[in-house]
């Protein structure tokens, strides 16, 4: 591959990958998170964007 290609495509990112290859996810406590209608609660930003304090 040929250094100009290389140059638009590295460094790669990898800050979000996991090199160990395991995830750990409590899947009840997510689950008790959600409410009735299965969503997740708005983050406290996107209640500022709204106009509603938390």
């Amino acid at each position: 591959m040929s250094d100009e290609i290389l140059s638009h495509i590295s460094p790669g990112h990898s800050d979000n990958i996991n090199f160990f290859g395991v995830i750990n996810v409590d899947v009840e406590a997510e689950l008790a998170k959600l409410d009735i209608g299965g969503w997740r609660p708005l983050r406290p930003a996107q209640l500022r964007e709204l106009g509603v304090t938390p």
